[in-house]
């Protein structure tokens, strides 16, 4: 059975909805799963999961929020080298550029990505939702 964590920042619900659909998906196909803020989580639980999800939502000029989620994912980068991870988040303004940095840092890395990452605008709506669950199946699947 695959351990996945599930790790987000949210300030207005969205992308908080969208990682309780990550973990539904993940859960639903096997995994035990383990949902945090990005306050809970610290690189030092990396090595007790087979894959992460990491969720953030778009802030000021495309960016990751940087007091919080920022700050808990560059203390990470350091263990992404071959780690399986997945990227959700949802953005109110914009073209998603926050997302294809934040990909290619992922991707400079070393981190395999598992899945074609998940954006939404504003709330994850039904199709957004079906694919933060395809996206947990696609952690537990790896």
């Amino acid at each position: 059975m695959s351990r996945i964590a599930v790790v987000y920042w949210s300030g207005t619900g969205n992308t908080e909805a969208m990682a309780q659909q990550v973990a539904q998906g993940a859960k639903d196909a096997g995994a035990e799963v383990d949902v945090y803020t990005a306050a809970e989580f610290q690189d030092s639980k990396m090595d007790d999961y087979d894959a992460v999800a990491f969720g953030c939502p778009s802030m000021g000029s495309e960016q990751l929020e940087d007091s919080e989620f920022e700050p808990m994912f560059l203390g990470c980068e350091s263990k992404l080298k071959d780690k399986k991870i997945a990227l959700f988040g949802s953005y109110g303004w914009g073209d998603g550029e926050w997302m294809r940095n934040w990909e290619e840092q992922c991707a400079s890395d070393g981190a395999v990505m598992v899945a074609e990452s998940v954006i939404c605008n504003d709330a994850p709506d039904d199709d957004a939702q079906a694919a933060c669950a395809a996206l947990g199946k696609a952690l537990a699947d790896s």
